[in-house]
């Protein structure tokens, strides 16, 4: 069998331990029977075999309650324990209290770091180094993906920013499944931002691409859909490691600095030819309700070239971004 089927061949077993209380109420029990051992030793005759017998009894009994003493462990709210004894997987403890298991079992969380200072004569500006931690956190935790720059689908660069909200369900698997689950989730969160980031554009100028009625999904119009994606994709390349992802969410978008200024003229183009659009639109409608009035009432009857002149000027005023000057014509119109 090789490694990986080894890993994966790993299941979570549940420890029920004893009591820590109980036990440490047996290792004080212990070492009085081995200080009673020793004083009748000495009472008797140190040189004699009883003696000697009982002297030797009662180191015995307190080197053993030592080292049952190291089988005490506290499991806390929300965190875990992962025992291995002599190289095997022994046991996970799950449930917060006191408990005893077998005294050379041993637990570390390779991915709960705590900085130390080494600094010389009490200094704080020493060497930090990392050390694991005995437990494994399974609180809701937040990780800060900080920004990155990466290319839409139409290969304009920008940044994105995203926080991943996660947990711990399957310590065991968190210990032996991978080296590292915090910089694992880390570096998959990364991967996972780029890959789906890379399948949609920042932006569509146009609502309706396709023509079939449907929106395209954009990077900055959809975001709340795109954070469920790369949930999902990223739930399914953690989910070996026992960690759940509870939520994506996108904290900053915008383009890259070397085309910011560009796109921004972009929308701003845009915006303006949607905001024209609209305006025609309108004084169509203007100058049609304006002849169809005319024409109903009476009022002036227009041959074809005057209603030309008429509708052009109509759309001058209309549509124009400054103030008409009109003209008044006193006398005949022909």
């Amino acid at each position: 069998m090789n490694t990986s089927q080894e890993t994966a061949s790993i299941q979570e077993k549940r420890l029920n331990p004893v009591s820590g209380g109980v036990m440490l109420l047996v290792c004080i029990l212990g070492w009085a029977a081995s200080i009673a051992c020793l004083v009748a030793g000495c009472v008797l005759d140190a040189a004699s075999a009883v003696g000697i017998a009982l002297i030797c009894l009662s180191m015995a009994l307190l080197l053993l309650f030592c080292i049952l003493v190291g089988g005490l462990k506290i499991v806390h709210p929300n965190e875990a324990r992962v025992f291995t004894l002599f190289g095997r997987y022994y046991g996970t403890i799950k449930q917060a209290g006191w408990y005893y298991v077998h005294p050379f079992a041993s637990s570390f969380a390779p991915g709960r770091v705590t900085t130390v200072q080494a600094g010389a004569n009490g200094n704080v500006a020493g060497k930090t180094t990392t050390v694991a931690g005995p437990a494994i956190s399974m609180k809701q935790q937040t990780l800060d993906n900080k920004k990155q720059k990466v290319n839409d689908v139409d290969g304009n660069p920008i940044i994105i920013g995203a926080v991943v909200i996660w947990r711990v369900v399957d310590p065991t698997q968190a210990v032996f499944a991978v080296e590292n689950y915090r910089e694992f989730l880390n570096i998959q969160t990364d991967s996972t931002i780029r890959n789906v980031a890379r399948l949609y554009p920042y932006d569509s100028l146009e609502e309706d691409p396709d023509g079939d009625g449907v929106k395209e999904k954009t990077l900055r119009g959809s975001s709340q859909e795109i954070a469920q994606v790369m949930q999902q994709q990223l739930q399914s390349r953690v989910e070996k490691a026992g960690l759940v992802i509870e939520e994506v969410r996108i904290t900053h978008l915008a383009y890259a600095e070397e085309i910011a200024a560009a796109m921004l003229q972009r929308q701003q183009a845009a915006a303006i030819v949607a905001a024209r659009q609209k305006i025609v639109d309108g004084a169509v409608g203007m100058v049609k309700m304006a002849l169809d009035k005319l024409g109903e009432e009476e009022i002036v009857v227009l041959d074809e070239e005057r209603k030309a002149a008429m509708v052009s000027n109509l759309l001058v005023v209309l549509c124009g971004n400054k103030d008409a000057q009109p003209i008044v014509n006193s006398g005949s119109i022909y």
